[in-house]
Parts: structure tokens; C-alpha cells; sequence
């Protein structure tokens, strides 16, 4: 069964044990928080998606952590841990994992490419067979293992997102057998798609997806 894991900040808080935030604090060394609480060091694995970045220098004491993080963190003191809210740092979240990311969500055109260079292509071959970017959303949001990072509030209604798949050969393997079926069902039954009216780039997409004109 394929997962879609949507985390929402502002529904989300994020735990990070104190003894490891002062580490961080005290290293002299570029840090970063997770979205699971986890704190990493530089240089950072492209795979992990933070809330927060941030340096402070040997020279630098902390007095208070709330200053530390800024005023778009709401930050909450406990005996063992602190407790983040970062629901008004999305401009700042947005910029620390934008180019790691695997799609976007943050304009109201909706999402309007793929970063991986191999969905992307795929993409643009099956528009030509009149399928829409939010329709391979849909079906890559229910048919492989995505991370979806988003704002989403209903009143008023808004929708902000950053996706990242959890293994991304194998997206693009069940991606390309999705394009492969929609255009092996519509070179098979629509006669709109009869091969011999297919434009150039149709027929650059029917060899590219490996079938073979009836």
C-alpha cells in the first residue's frame, strides 16, 4: 500500500530534545532542524527537509533561544525539549528545501513541472495526449510514497505544498508505465489518437514509451 504523508505546520509542532539543540548551539558549526526534530550538521543530505538552518559563531552566546530562531518560529520551553511551531516561516522553509524538492505547489497555477529531469520529460510527452499536470499529481499522490510539506487552511481557503519522493527510480518507473497505458489505451480506442493523424512530438512520445503503432 502506497503512503502520502502530508505534514501541515500549521497543525504540526516539532520536538527537539534541549541537550542537542545546545550542541547545536555551541558547535561553531551550520546546523539544521528536520521535520522530524532530528538536528544535522553540514554538509546536509539532500534527502532531509528542514524547518530551520542557522550558524552561531563562537563568539556568540545564547541568552534567549526565541531570538535564535526569529519571530517566525513560535517557540515553546519545556524541562527536556523545546517545541517549535514553524507555521509562519513558510517563506523561510520554502527557500531552504525549493531546490531540493521534487515538486511545487506555491503559485495559483498549481504545480507546473517536475525537478527530476526524467519525470519532467515524461510529462511533456503525455500533455500531448491531453493529460494534465494535476491529473499526474493525483495519480502519483496515490500510487507512490510522497513527503508533502504544506500550508493548507480551509477558511480562507489556501494551499501551499513542497513534495519529495521516497524513492524516486521507482516514481519514475511507475510513471512511465502510467503514460504508457494512457497512450496505448487512446492509440487503441480514441479516434483522436489514430497513429497515422499523430502530430510530431505524439509520435516522439508513442516510441519514447516503447509501444508499437496498430
Amino acid at each position: 500500500m502506497q503512503n502520502l504523508k502530508k505534514i501541515n505546520l500549521l497543525q504540526e509542532n516539532i520536538i527537539i530534545d534541549n541537550e542537542e539543540l545546545s550542541k547545536a548551539f555551541a558547535s561553531d558549526t551550520r546546523f539544521g532542524i528536520t521535520i522530524n526534530g532530528s538536528i544535522k550538521y553540514t554538509p546536509f543530505n539532500e534527502k532531509d527537509i528542514f524547518i530551520y538552518q542557522g550558524h552561531i559563531s563562537a563568539q556568540e552566546k545564547v541568552k534567549n533561544t526565541q531570538d535564535v530562531f526569529g519571530k517566525h518560529y513560535l517557540i515553546q520551553k519545556e524541562e527536556t525539549h523545546i517545541i517549535i511551531n514553524a507555521a509562519e516561516a513558510w517563506t523561510d522553509i520554502l527557500t531552504l528545501n525549493l531546490g531540493n524538492c521534487d515538486y511545487a505547489h506555491t503559485l495559483g497555477d498549481g504545480v507546473t513541472e517536475f525537478k527530476n529531469e526524467e519525470i519532467e520529460d515524461m510529462s511533456w510527452m503525455i500533455i500531448d495526449f491531453d493529460v494534465s499536470y494535476k491529473e499526474m499529481i493525483e495519480f502519483l499522490e496515490r500510487s507512490t510514497n510522497i513527503t508533502l510539506l504544506c500550508i493548507q487552511d480551509d477558511e480562507p481557503c489556501k494551499f501551499k505544498s513542497i513534495a519529495f519522493f521516497d524513492d524516486v527510480l521507482l516514481t519514475q518507473k511507475i510513471f512511465f508505465s502510467f503514460c504508457q497505458n494512457i497512450i496505448k489505451d487512446k492509440l487503441a480506442n480514441d479516434p483522436d489518437y489514430t497513429y497515422d493523424y499523430l502530430d510530431e512530438d505524439q509520435v516522439e512520445a508513442v516510441a519514447y514509451f516503447q509501444l508499437t503503432p496498430s
